[in-house]
């Protein structure tokens, strides 16, 4: 597995542990650390528009999460916890049974799982490499079916994590934008937007266009890179992606999510074209960003594989820049969320 270039110990107390409202903020009242090639300065969210510039274009990601964790009970009578990741064209489920402190791999194919109302979820081989003989996603089906989305609303709550320290509801883990119910987690970029200050950005002449890709469970514990996830980039995107980038404007993504759709739907020359389906994209050292000059993000952990993806749209060196700044203000909060970074590229880059 190919390890990014940053490094970083992450000091004790960094995690957030509950949302900014429950500490006192606004939603865009979140730190901010605006990250340029010749200068790193630190801010708060609602001064984003301060830095970006007219013709610049904001690419947000409208997918909605869902309430993706549900009880459940091994056959052995022994409760679990299933996070439901994503649902497969032909209407299977891919899931992660879960204990308290990480992913439960003493699950085996054929088992079946109990959840609510009585209904069963078999596990039927490993996801997405079937011959894996270590994993922590499967693909399930459900006896009788059920359609994921419809059963989750019932019976579901968002998933969390060992760092939060309490649990809260769904309206708490959606963006302000968001329309297309599908991701199994938060897209947790776009969580310090505000109506507010949308429009300021609109009214600064910043452009901004929705793509959505359903965002799968990423499972802190392991460090993985993301696995196959739903995306569409409409049509209306792709030719202001185009226009921007020959106006010399920037292309800011909100998000990884962001980046990967419009990476996967980029031409070897950066030219984007409406798409939709499953992308399997990973960017990193062999697959530099095409497209995207600019990241709205969150802190990412130690190791993660999405600080491959930082590097791969700001370059090493600056992302490496960054967090060490992040680490030595002793300010800034981890995960979900905590605070947010801003990478720019120079306009017409």
């Amino acid at each position: 597995m190919t390890l990014p270039v940053t490094r970083f110990v992450l000091p004790p107390d960094r995690e957030a542990t509950a949302p900014p409202e429950r500490r006192g903020l606004t939603r865009d009242g979140v730190r901010l650390l605006v990250a340029e090639p010749d200068r790193i300065v630190h801010r708060r969210f609602a001064d984003l528009p301060d830095h970006l510039e007219p013709g610049d274009l904001l690419v947000v990601n409208t997918s909605a999460t869902l309430p993706a964790a549900l009880d459940g009970r091994r056959p052995s009578g022994v409760p679990t916890v299933v996070h439901v990741s994503a649902t497969l064209d032909d209407g299977s489920w891919v899931v992660e049974p879960r204990r308290p402190d990480g992913p439960d791999r003493s699950v085996v194919a054929g088992e079946v799982l109990t959840l609510a109302d009585g209904v069963r979820l078999e596990l039927v081989r490993p996801y997405p490499d079937p011959d894996a003989t270590v994993t922590r996603l499967w693909s399930a089906r459900t006896h009788p079916h059920r359609d994921a989305a419809t059963f989750l609303a019932a019976h579901g709550r968002p998933s969390g994590y060992g760092y939060l320290i309490g649990a809260y509801p769904l309206t708490e883990y959606q963006t302000v934008y968001a329309t297309v119910p599908g991701s199994a987690e938060m897209a947790s970029a776009g969580r310090p937007f505000s109506e507010r200050l949308l429009v300021r950005l609109m009214a600064r002449g910043v452009v901004v266009a929705p793509i959505v890709l359903h965002a799968g469970v990423s499972s802190p514990e392991k460090h993985e890179p993301p696995m196959p996830e739903r995306f569409t980039v409409p049509a209306p995107t792709a030719r202001l992606v185009g226009t921007t980038r020959a106006a010399g404007g920037r292309v800011v993504a909100v998000g990884t999510t962001v980046v990967r759709a419009l990476e996967t739907a980029a031409d070897p020359d950066g030219t984007v074209h409406p798409a939709s389906g499953w992308t399997d994209l990973v960017l990193g050292p062999d697959r530099p960003a095409r497209v995207v000059s600019g990241l709205v993000t969150g802190l990412h952990a130690p190791e993660a594989s999405h600080l491959l993806l930082l590097e791969a749209v700001a370059g090493p060196e600056l992302v490496g820049r960054a967090y060490e700044a992040a680490v030595a203000s002793g300010d800034y909060l981890w995960h979900e969320f905590g605070d947010s970074t801003l990478f720019l590229g120079a306009s017409g880059s």
